[in-house]
């Protein structure tokens, strides 16, 4: 990681975590929905799809307080995705990020119910947006519903678990975690793209740059669950393995695996070429997905 990687995110993650917690704290809901809603908030994490958010306004070279609302938005979605991936009836998992998962501390209903708030909350903060035109607002929420629900996320979650019963090949592979991986890290980054107002060409190139991202997020994931520790990672390692989950590693081999997640980081970096700009915090994000450690 570079030094201003490391100064960007010292200075953006406090923000951001501050807002969206403020933003939970702040809505009229039961305090034993809103702690559970803030303990997983609260779990760690390296909080890559806001940060995806701030880094596209800033390669622009645009401020925008509603860019702190996207990014918590991305992150509730997030958060609420791994509470439900958690629980007994999907991947029945008791730590996540180091620390016991939602259902072991507050129970299987109250962390199902705390997904959903976090699920349905983000809609109504990007409603809520101050200084942004209703048309932007508009554009972004359908964005998240695409990306984070049936046609995107969701649906690459249902495809991920109908994959568990049989050996995806390839192509499948991708499809899946296009969706499932992919479609909420667009969101991150479209989403700063509109919010900076890029233009179309500008957009659909970052749309491009998050499909190979996507992907690389994914295959780092894979290979990090064979070479990685269950304390490295926050949670139990080789699982996939164990249980003949189809990845990246079981179809490439390990060194194809490494070549694939090469090969998708140089296409994303030379997207960024066609978008020139002095700041460097997009393509420092790309190489910290390649080389992370967790």
């Amino acid at each position: 990681m570079t030094d201003e990687l490391k100064h960007f995110m010292n200075i953006e993650i406090p923000k951001v975590e501050k807002h969206m917690y403020d933003l939970v704290e702040g809505i009229d809901a039961p305090q034993s929905l809103k702690e559970p809603m803030i303990y997983s908030l609260k779990a760690g994490g390296k909080r890559v799809r806001p940060l995806f958010v701030l880094a596209v306004l800033d390669h622009f070279h645009v401020q925008s307080e509603a860019g702190y609302t996207a990014a918590s938005a991305v992150e509730m979605i997030h958060t609420y995705s791994l509470i439900h991936d958690d629980l007994p009836s999907m991947d029945n998992d008791d730590f996540r990020r180091g620390k016991p998962t939602n259902h072991k501390v507050f129970g299987e209903a109250h962390a199902t119910l705390a997904g959903d708030a976090l699920n349905t909350l983000p809609f109504g903060i990007l409603a809520r947006l101050k200084d942004v035109p209703a048309e932007t607002k508009i554009e972004l929420i359908q964005l998240l519903s695409e990306t984070a629900g049936a046609e995107g996320m969701v649906g690459g979650q249902v495809l991920d678990m109908e994959g568990e019963q049989r050996l995806l090949n390839l192509e499948e592979l991708v499809r899946v975690h296009e969706n499932k991986t992919g479609a909420i890290l667009r969101f991150s980054i479209e989403a700063g793209a509109i919010l900076a107002g890029a233009t179309k060409e500008q957009r659909e190139i970052l749309v491009e740059y998050a499909y190979h991202i996507g992907l690389a997020f994914q295959i780092k994931d894979d290979i990090l669950d064979i070479e990685g520790t269950t304390e490295e990672l926050g949670k139990t390692a080789g699982k996939d393995e164990a249980s003949d989950k189809s990845t990246y590693p079981a179809l490439l081999t390990l060194e194809g695996a490494k070549q694939k997640l090469q090969d998708h980081a140089t296409k994303a970096h030379e997207c960024l070429m066609k978008i020139p700009s002095s700041s460097k915090y997009l393509s420092d994000l790309t190489d910290y997905i390649v080389h992370r450690n967790k």
